[in-house]
């Protein structure tokens, strides 16, 4: 039985450090991709997890599926192809301080996921599947991930979408948007950033949730505003918590997706249906999720700066 299930990419990010003399960035490889960050805090703090994916049968694949045992995660659904590389992904900073990704992907493992490499029975026993759009860019991945999800909602199961949009992995941004709209259409719950609201709708993170809930009829949406905090919407409340404030930001890759696994695990705990959650909860629920992924900027990497349950704690107390 697995608590949470997600599918989508394992990549190795390259995160910028510092430059050199000649001003070229050096940087430090860390494990990655957006679901696989999804599901560290939901393995950190104690619940059952696996990820469906794609890696190249090559020595990053390989150190892909070692970083996920070691993070707690089941493997046991990764496949592995000689037909592409693993995606790598380098993440530098231009000269005004924000985050600019580069892919070595044309195409990656991740995007030749197809439906003979799904074991079904794994959605036949969790409670939760997770998924983005990063691997909905391409063929035959997307039409795999449409199969998963139609398969999880016939089966009951909770279903949580993030878009978590890199623009440059899209061959157009229309195609873009009409995947991430269908993405918001099959979700219960939804996490945004406010770019991405900016994006698909022109609006601000309050009338951006109010549009996704007239469009979709989801039942709960956190949009993350990096260094603002996260404004929260349900059928029963919404409302805003601030981030963290005060800490020596390293690096903010993977923050969004930690917050939302974060955010996961809050709801799970909490044993109430989501309809049932008050203003009490949600609130409760996304300081939980904010301070841990305020917490994990912190620290290089994604997969690997997961703050630990003590952390989160005292910074809420």
């Amino acid at each position: 039985m697995f608590d949470v299930v997600a599918i989508g990419e394992m990549l190795v990010d390259f995160t910028q450090e510092r430059n050199n003399a000649d001003g070229y960035p050096i940087v430090a490889a860390h494990p990655g991709g957006a679901v696989a960050n999804y599901l560290a805090p939901l393995a950190k703090y104690g619940l059952s997890t696996a990820l469906i994916a794609k890696v190249g049968n090559d020595a990053f694949g390989r150190l892909l599926s070692t970083s996920l045992q070691s993070a707690g995660i089941n493997s046991k659904f990764v496949s592995r192809t000689s037909s592409a590389f693993t995606t790598l992904a380098f993440v530098t900073r231009d000269e005004y301080g924000e985050r600019e990704f580069s892919f070595v992907r044309k195409p990656g493992a991740d995007t030749l996921l197809e439906l003979g490499d799904i074991d079904f029975s794994v959605l036949n026993q969790s409670r939760v599947l997770h998924f983005g759009s990063v691997c909905m860019t391409d063929e035959p991945s997307r039409s795999t991930h449409y199969s998963v999800v139609n398969y999880a909602k016939k089966a009951g199961l909770l279903i949580s979408y993030d878009p978590n949009l890199r623009e440059s992995l899209w061959q157009n941004l229309e195609e873009a948007r009409d995947q991430i709209l269908w993405g918001l259409s099959q979700a219960d719950i939804i996490k945004i950033s406010d770019s991405e609201l900016e994006f698909l709708y022109g609006l601000s993170p309050k009338d951006g949730a109010t549009q996704i809930f007239s469009d979709f009829s989801p039942k709960l949406v956190f949009v993350t505003c990096g260094k603002h905090g996260c404004y929260f919407k349900s059928l029963r409340a919404d409302g805003h918590v601030p981030s963290l404030k005060g800490l020596s930001v390293v690096d903010t890759t993977g923050a969004g997706d930690i917050f939302g696994g974060s955010a996961m695990y809050a709801i799970l705990q909490s044993g109430k249906q989501l309809e049932l959650l008050n203003e009490d909860d949600l609130l409760y629920i996304t300081t939980f999720a904010c301070t841990s992924a305020s917490l994990s900027t912190t620290k290089l990497g994604g997969l690997s700066s997961v703050p630990t349950m003590d952390e989160v704690f005292i910074k809420m107390n």
